[in-house]
């Protein structure tokens, strides 16, 4: 607010109920539930505090390795790897997926965090040219089960938006424990719907903060 900045898309984003998200955060809290016993003496309020740090500190380990695998995938595009780089069987993973589309050929170039602002909304996406948009996202599930979700189409919808992209989309899945990966398509008519309640989110956050739209962002 004080520097005149816009919200991110995640930030948009997080406006709406994730059902997925708070099943897997209430999932870790009975993980927990069932690795912590009570201890003697400790209150009911002491119990549920420890619990609460212990699927909390589940959540900042995972939030960590997911951001790990992303900045290992990143700098194998941007840089190259070999048999020695951190991250190795990810990048792989990753790179072959996209082989095997026909978008790793010699005639295919890609941008990667690709910062960019309009005038209501700002974000960073993570692998993009004039005909593809994707985003990274890992998992602990096996990625013959995965789907996207409306969260993933209204962030890949805003992302094409915001780059003035006519792309199509989709999200890189990469499991975080066997390094597999798998990309999902998101379809037109899903994009076109996401676009719609991103835009709607974006008029209930300013309505929700009265701040004020920029003009004349690139």
């Amino acid at each position: 607010r004080k520097l005149g900045l816009v919200p991110s898309v995640t930030t948009i984003i997080g406006c709406a109920a994730a059902p997925a998200l708070t099943n897997w955060k209430i999932d870790q809290a009975i993980l927990s539930c069932l690795t912590l016993s009570r201890e003697e003496n400790e209150t009911e309020q002491e119990y549920l505090a420890r619990i609460k740090a212990d699927a909390q500190e589940q959540a900042r380990k995972a939030a960590e390795r997911g951001t790990q695998i992303h900045a290992w995938v990143q700098n194998g595009f941007e840089n190259g790897f070999n048999e020695k780089t951190d991250g190795y069987d990810y990048i792989c993973s990753a790179m072959d997926t996209l082989l095997k589309t026909g978008m790793m050929d010699g005639h295919v170039s890609w941008t990667c965090e690709k910062s960019f602002a309009t005038d209501k909304y700002g974000g960073k996406c993570d692998l993009h040219n004039d005909n593809y948009l994707l985003d990274f996202k890992t998992t602990d599930k096996p990625i013959t089960d995965l789907k996207l979700w409306e969260s993933h189409f209204m962030q890949l919808a805003a992302y094409r938006e915001g780059l003035k992209l006519n792309a199509q989309c989709g999200i890189l899945w990469i499991n975080s424990v066997t390094a597999e990966s798998r990309l999902v398509w998101a379809e037109e008519k899903d994009l076109e719907r996401g676009w719609k309640m991103f835009d709607a989110l974006l008029n209930f956050f300013y309505s929700k903060t009265g701040l004020e739209v920029r003009h004349g962002q690139a």
